[in-house]
């Protein structure tokens, strides 16, 4: 499921929609969770995702695995489910979630912090990286969001918005070799 500009349109009132809902049960964070967990699923799940997307799969059906999935999470979340799937905007689940996310960090001051790395990240070094972003943002938490690259070689690349510190050794070495190249 891609996610594009119109897709996001479409996405955005069932977020802020869920949003309202849980608010109004004071329940955002419980929300949160749920969301976030259905959103690894779906991520690690190509399956899942067809399936859900799939217009010619019954709505019943996909009730039902959409039901087995969730579990016992919050009925109103569920309900919420079961309404994309009777408007037929069930194939938006991800986009929607993503949204979702998205107002949660807003509503609790929290930006996300995408680290790309060689290697995996230690405690401390994530920590590092949180009080290095609020510093940046002024926001009360960070969200870390990791990835590996191994052809970085060394250091890391954070992306906070839309600005992107490149402390990778990849990016000194280029910087070095257009300075030499220069001269």
């Amino acid at each position: 499921m891609k996610s594009d500009i119109a897709t996001a349109e479409i996405a955005q009132p069932y977020a802020q929609a869920l949003m309202s809902v849980a608010e109004s049960k004071n329940q955002t964070e419980e929300f949160g969770e749920d969301v976030r967990s259905l959103l690894n699923l779906l991520k690690n799940s190509p399956e899942l995702q067809s399936f859900v997307g799939n217009p010619f799969i019954e709505p019943d059906k996909k009730k039902a695995v959409i039901n087995e999935v969730v579990g016992d999470t919050n009925s109103n979340f569920r309900n919420f489910l079961m309404l994309l799937v009777d408007r037929r905007r069930i194939l938006l689940l991800e986009p929607i979630c993503e949204q979702y996310i998205a107002l949660l960090r807003q509503k609790n001051q929290t930006v996300l912090a995408e680290i790309t790395s060689t290697v995996p990240l230690s405690q401390e070094q994530e920590q590092a990286i949180r009080e290095k972003v609020i510093a940046m943002t002024n926001a009360r938490q960070v969200d870390l969001e990791t990835k590996i690259d191994r052809d970085l070689i060394g250091g890391v690349i954070i992306k906070v918005g839309s600005q992107v510190i490149d402390a990778s050794l990849r990016s000194q070495l280029r910087r070095l070799s257009l300075r030499l190249s220069g001269s």
